[in-house]
């Protein structure tokens, strides 16, 4: 049947079918394999021209279920190993449903006062849960990109103003180039956000004392030293992506004080070491950082996109980010404009999910996550490490456990081959 427009009577069966296409889903999910070997025809099936006439609302849904759903990464499933990618909790995966349904830009409290009061609960709650300072101010972005982003505009702009130039509003034209100091253990989205920023990813100073990438801790107070007290940035690393090294926080946090640098703390999922007393000493001394970043779609649990960035001083954020129009709120509006916060003004309701999920596990249930996350690492470690054909290729500090099949017959290119 020809359908030329949507309809209210299309809501009813839209509803009634991916329901019953996700409980089937959901319900399969342990038995899906990462990825089905039809993924890449059933993908390009969907290749053709733009119809002229629609096949409506159901027809369409029951085509991307036929089709497509081979077409997935079953990343939320338990044979999925790749990447550091989480599932969802049942409270987050409601609640993330239920923001689709209202369809509210959490931008101010005329576009969805729900969304902007749960979003500014929710930064408190984690800002609790990972012992950051109250006075802190934040906001939720798309992922640990983005929250990368907003910490490091934050630390660009202070920058800038310890210079006495408005970066947001002058640009960076006529600025001297920006100090940008790190380990190697700096993930490719923090150098992805310097270039977005105008700082440029060629102004990042790696300072490795080997070729893991660990902080040479030296290098670092000589460097600092001989800017003679001029404005840097430091980003720390909670958590790289290779086996789960911590650079030392508390270190950086001293050094920052010391030369009067800006500390950056990529927690994209290392930050939750936080929640328990195994392993909370990685992340010592990120409450005496200035800005921390991380992703909520990893250990929170929550749908795909969400990520939080704070940042200590409460201005910082709203002088990197502010813009005005007639038909915005004005500055003076009491009540918060999170869309004048971040890079985006058009937002999704994300705290819906953020909070749902913390309202329904509490602290002591994310606490119990983690545990089980690493009780499960351990073991595997411990497996790897029993395993005569198998070699474990670093510590295991947090969940990721770095190992290769090694035979003991081979020599080091046939086994990176």
């Amino acid at each position: 049947m020809a359908i030329t427009e949507p309809g209210r009577d299309e809501i009813a069966p839209v509803i009634e079918l991916v329901l019953d296409e996700a409980r089937r889903y959901l319900e399969g999910l342990d038995r899906r394999p990462a990825l089905d070997v039809a993924a890449d025809a059933s993908a390009r099936s969907f290749r053709a021209p733009l119809p002229e006439v629609g096949c409506g609302a159901e027809s369409a849904l029951r085509e991307l279920v036929d089709r497509g759903f081979a077409a997935t990464a079953a990343t939320s499933g338990p044979r999925c190993f790749h990447f550091v990618i989480g599932g969802v909790t049942p409270a987050a995966l409601g609640a993330d449903w239920l923001t689709t349904v209202l369809d509210q830009p959490a931008y101010a409290w005329a576009s969805s006062p729900l969304g902007v009061e749960l979003e500014v609960i929710s930064l408190g709650w984690l800002r609790e849960l990972f012992g950051l300072p109250a006075s802190w101010s934040g906001v939720l972005t798309t992922g640990a990109t983005m929250a990368n982003f907003a910490g490091l505009a934050a630390a660009r702009q202070w920058w800038g103003e310890r210079l006495g130039h408005d970066v947001s509003q002058r640009g960076l034209a006529g600025a001297p180039p920006v100090t940008v100091l790190s380990s190697g253990y700096i993930h490719a989205s923090a150098i992805k956000c310097l270039a977005l920023l105008g700082i440029g990813r060629g102004q990042l100073e790696i300072l490795a004392c080997d070729r893991v990438g660990r902080l040479d801790l030296l290098a670092l107070e000589r460097r600092l030293a001989g800017l003679g007290g001029a404005p840097a940035i430091l980003i720390g690393n909670a958590g790289e992506v290779n086996a789960g090294d911590f650079d030392p926080v508390s270190k950086l946090a001293d050094f920052a004080h010391e030369h009067g640098a800006w500390l950056h703390v990529d927690g994209a999922f290392g930050l939750f070491a936080a929640l328990t007393e195994r392993t909370r000493h990685l992340v010592a001394g990120v409450e005496r950082a200035h800005s921390v970043a991380a992703d909520g779609h990893k250990w929170l649990n929550v749908p795909y996109h969400c990520g939080f960035a704070f940042v200590s001083d409460p201005g910082l954020l709203a002088r990197a980010f502010a813009y005005d129009a007639a038909y915005l709120p004005a500055p003076s509006d009491p009540r918060p404009v999170v869309g004048s916060m971040g890079p985006e003004s058009s937002r999704r309701a994300r705290a819906l999910a953020v909070w749902a999920t913390l309202r329904a596990y509490g602290r002591t249930g994310y606490r119990r996550l983690v545990e089980g996350h690493l009780d499960l690492a351990q073991r595997l470690a411990t497996q790897i490490d029993q395993a005569p054909e198998l070699e474990r290729l670093a510590e295991v500090p947090l969940c990721i456990v770095c190992f290769r099949l090694n035979p003991k017959d081979r020599d080091e290119a046939a086994l990176d081959a």
